[in-house]
C-alpha cells in the first residue's frame, strides 16, 4: 500500500514494452501497455458490469471526439478541443466519484460528461447555445472554463461550502499543466491546504500547454510535487490507464471525505498550526501523465511545434486498447461484446447530434447572460439585430444547408 491509499505497482519496469514512453517514469499504474495487470498491481475491486461500463464510456467518448472534429470541419460546431488519448483519466476518475460530487470542468474532459450521461444536453454548448452548460450543471458538472486556471478558486470555494454545510461531497477540479503557471492555481492550492477544502486537483499533464512544452512550463521535476508547498499530497499516475486513474482518484476522494481531526470540527489548522494533518480531510493534487494525440483545438496545427513521430510511442498506451485487452484477457468481454458496445456508441453519439441540432435558439439569447443589466452599446446592438430579423425574417439569417 502506498501513501496514496492504493496498492502501488510502482514505476514501469523491464516487463513493459521498450517503446513505452512511461517506462522510466515514477507513475502509479495498474495496466501495462498490453492491457495486462502489472506485477504487484492491485486491480480495483469492481464488478464485471462496472469494468464494462468504464470501457463503454471510453468508446463513447472516443466516438464523440471523432464526430465532433468532423462536425467542426463541416462548420456545424465551433472551435472544439479534441481529447483522443486522454479519455482514460476523465472516464476513470469520474467513475471513482459519487454522483453527488461536483466536477469542475476545464474543456477537454468530455469523458466526464459521458459518464454522467449528459452528452446530448452538453453538445449544444459547442454549437453556441448556453443551454449546454446549464444542462451539465444539473448533473453536478460546473460549466466549461476557457480562462486558464480561473475556475480553480471557484472549485475550492464550492468544496469549502460543502464542508461548511457538512455535506458529504468533494470537488474534482480538472485543468491542464499550463494552469500551474497561473496565480489562480497557487491561490486555490494554498486555500485548500489551509482550510482542508475537500478538493481533488486533477492536473492533466499532456506534455504541452498549446505549443509550450512541459520543460518550459516549470523547473520542478514533476507537477505533483507542487502540492508539498501547500501541505498536502501529490501523486503521479498514468492518465492513459483507466484503472490506475480510477484507483488514485478513489483514494483521493476518500481522503477528502475523512473526518476532521480538530476538537471543534471546524477544520483548518485547529489552532495548532499543523494545517489539519493526521486523520483530517485533506485535498490531493493528482498529476495525470498522458498525451493528446491530436491538436490542442481544431484551430491549432500541432505539426508547427512538435514532431508527428513523437506521437507514435504514446499510441502504444491508448486507453481504449488497454482496457479492451484487459477485459478480453480476463474473460469479461468477447468480439460480440465489443461490437455491441461500438454499435451502442455510434447510436448514443448520433442521437446526441440529432438532439443538439434540433435546438431552435432565440437570437436574443446571445445577449442575455453576459451582464445583469445591458450596457447601452450592447443594448443598441441587440435592438438593431432584432429589428433586422423582424424586417427581413429569420430565414434571411439562416445558413443554407
Amino acid at each position: 500500500m502506498d501513501e496514496n491509499g492504493a496498492d502501488a505497482a510502482g514505476p514501469a519496469g523491464a516487463a513493459d514494452s521498450p517503446t513505452d514512453p512511461l517506462a522510466d517514469e515514477d507513475v502509479f499504474r495498474v495496466l501495462g501497455p498490453d492491457g495486462s495487470p502489472l506485477p504487484g498491481a492491485t486491480v480495483p475491486d469492481l464488478s464485471d458490469d462496472e469494468f464494462r461500463a468504464i470501457y463503454r464510456d471510453l468508446v463513447v467518448t472516443r466516438r464523440f471526439d471523432e464526430r465532433a472534429v468532423s462536425l467542426q470541419r463541416q462548420g456545424r460546431i465551433g472551435t472544439y478541443a479534441p481529447c483522443a488519448g486522454q479519455e482514460g483519466s476523465a472516464v476513470g476518475s469520474t467513475h471513482a466519484l459519487a454522483d453527488r460530487d461536483l466536477i469542475s470542468y476545464q474543456y477537454r474532459e468530455h469523458g466526464a460528461v459521458v459518464v454522467r450521461d449528459l452528452l446530448a444536453e452538453y453538445l449544444p454548448y459547442w454549437m453556441g447555445h448556453e443551454s449546454g452548460t446549464e444542462a451539465i450543471a444539473d448533473g453536478n458538472v460546473f460549466p466549461l472554463n476557457i480562462g486558464i486556471a480561473a475556475h480553480l478558486p471557484h472549485a475550492v470555494g464550492a468544496a469549502w461550502a460543502f464542508d461548511y454545510r457538512d455535506e458529504d461531497r468533494v470537488v474534482a477540479c480538472h485543468f491542464g499543466d499550463g494552469a500551474t503557471s497561473e496565480g489562480d492555481f497557487h491561490e486555490a492550492m494554498n486555500f485548500a491546504g489551509v482550510f482542508d477544502a475537500p478538493t481533488l486537483f486533477c492536473c492533466h499533464n499532456n506534455g504541452w500547454a498549446i505549443s509550450v512544452p512541459e520543460t518550459r512550463q516549470t523547473a520542478s521535476e514533476t507537477f505533483a510535487q507542487k502540492a508539498e508547498a501547500y501541505g498536502f499530497e501529490g501523486v503521479r499516475v498514468d492518465g492513459m490507464d483507466p484503472l490506475a486513474s480510477y484507483a488514485v482518484t478513489r483514494a483521493a476522494a476518500e481522503r477528502a471525505r475523512a473526518d476532521r481531526n480538530t476538537d471543534d470540527g471546524s477544520g483548518g489548522d485547529g489552532g495548532d498550526g499543523d494545517g489539519g494533518q493526521g486523520d483530517a480531510s485533506r485535498p490531493t493534487l493528482i498529476e495525470f501523465v498522458e498525451y493528446r494525440f491530436g491538436a490542442h483545438t481544431t484551430a491549432d496545427d500541432p505539426s508547427a511545434y512538435r514532431d508527428p513521430d513523437d506521437v507514435d510511442p504514446w499510441r502504444a498506451l491508448d486507453p481504449l486498447d488497454r482496457m479492451e485487452a484487459f477485459l478480453r484477457e480476463t474473460g469479461r468481454i468477447d468480439d460480440e461484446g465489443v461490437a455491441a458496445i461500438r454499435e451502442e456508441a455510434d447510436g448514443v453519439v448520433a442521437d446526441a447530434i440529432d438532439f443538439a441540432e434540433s435546438v431552435d435558439p432565440d437570437p436574443s439569447d446571445m445577449f442575455d447572460y453576459a451582464y445583469a443589466e445591458l450596457p447601452p452599446e450592447v443594448r443598441r446592438q441587440r435592438d438593431e439585430l432584432l429589428a433586422a430579423v423582424e424586417e427581413h425574417g429569420e430565414e434571411a439569417f439562416r445558413r443554407e444547408e
